[in-house]
């Protein structure tokens, strides 16, 4: 894996998570509550604050949960809600080292269909359906992994120039179209709510 991403909108940043398979499924799991390049920075941040070039499950997995929690909160933090992001980050990394030897790019290696990627990924602590369609079309628009059937797996986040969500970003651009569609979702669920009053 070794791809041009534009996901934080930092050409470091953006790096990392094009040649990490780890960061690019934090960067997924942060992204929640903050800006989506906050959230896509933020491996490159936690990589530098631990002194690496990468993440490292086994490490992030071992680390002293304390001691990762203020690595996080640390100005500027990484997320909104640092300590709870990392006990999740840590918990994601613990389920890669005990299921996949600590290396997240086995979660997609040689997976039989789109089907059975999703299944792996909805496993993945933090990751719920929504989240795992999302990086499931990430892995098929932008990092080349394309199990059969993987478009339908991933829903609505599968077609093709959908700007739903970051599998369709590749510069500020289409990061520009993403927004704009999730502030008519936003409206939408609003004016429903609203609706139901």
């Amino acid at each position: 894996m070794d791809v041009t991403l534009h996901l934080a909108q930092d050409p470091e940043a953006d790096a990392l998570l094009g040649r990490s398979p780890l960061a690019a499924l934090v960067g997924m799991l942060l992204d929640q509550q903050i800006p989506m390049e906050w959230a896509f920075k933020g491996p490159a941040t936690i990589a530098q604050r631990m002194g690496a070039d990468d993440l490292d499950a086994h490490e992030i997995a071992a680390y002293d949960p304390e001691a990762f929690a203020a690595l996080l909160s640390d100005k500027p933090a990484v997320h909104r809600y640092p300590g709870s992001m990392a006990q999740r980050i840590q918990q994601l990394c613990q389920y890669l080292v005990e299921h996949y030897d600590g290396d997240a790019s086995a979660v997609w290696e040689g997976v039989g269909d789109g089907r059975e990627l999703l299944k792996r990924l909805q496993e993945l602590p933090g990751f719920g359906k929504q989240k795992a369609q999302i990086f499931l079309a990430l892995l098929g628009k932008q990092l080349g992994v394309t199990p059969e059937g993987w478009r339908e797996a991933a829903g609505d986040y599968g077609a093709p120039q959908s700007f739903r969500s970051v599998a369709d970003i590749t510069g500020p651009e289409s990061l520009a179209k993403v927004r704009e569609h999730k502030q008519q979702m936003k409206a939408a669920a609003k004016a429903a709510k609203a609706a139901k009053k």
